[in-house]
């Protein structure tokens, strides 16, 4: 039986409670850890303030990673979501403050709609707490449906606000 093949995947990071470097640090270390999955770049830590949340809400660390994957993009879900609530994240509300998020942003070149999975993500053009660390690590990966460069979009975005 062949292996399947590999893809290239970016995952942003975030962590706005508890020992925030420490947390994203332990995703990482987790997502590592898994068979399948080869972390390839990462970015620097990025703080900032938390966005569509509780008003209160403290800020966010952020960060970025490029892997190398033969997981699928389902099964790639699954393992983030699961290394988030070993880790304690606890989903009761949207945006509310997290000891860990992992989102899967890019998956190759596919586009994904299903119920559970959005491929690219759906909001990764507007928010720049994604585009800034991600183009650290990936400026040339192009957004599919956009088809802008990470690059091209956090231009964009510099120049909206």
């Amino acid at each position: 039986m062949r292996n399947p093949p590999a893809i290239t995947a970016y995952l942003a990071l975030g962590a706005n409670l508890g020992d925030r470097e420490g947390n994203i640090r332990g995703a990482l270390a987790a997502v590592a850890d898994t068979e399948g999955i080869c972390i390839t770049r990462t970015s620097s830590l990025l703080e900032n303030p938390a966005v569509g949340g509780p008003a209160d809400a403290p800020a966010f660390l952020n960060a970025a990673a490029e892997v190398i994957t033969t997981l699928g993009s389902h099964a790639l879900l699954h393992r983030i979501m699961e290394i988030e609530q070993q880790m304690g994240r606890v989903r009761r509300r949207k945006w509310e403050p997290r000891v860990i998020d992992i989102d899967l942003l890019l998956y190759g070149d596919q586009i994904i709609s299903s119920q559970e999975l959005v491929i690219p993500h759906p909001l990764m053009h507007e928010r720049r707490f994604v585009l800034a660390p991600l183009a650290e690590i990936a400026p040339e990966a192009v957004h599919p449906i956009l088809q802008m460069t990470i690059a091209g979009l956090l231009q964009n975005l510099n120049r909206v606000e």
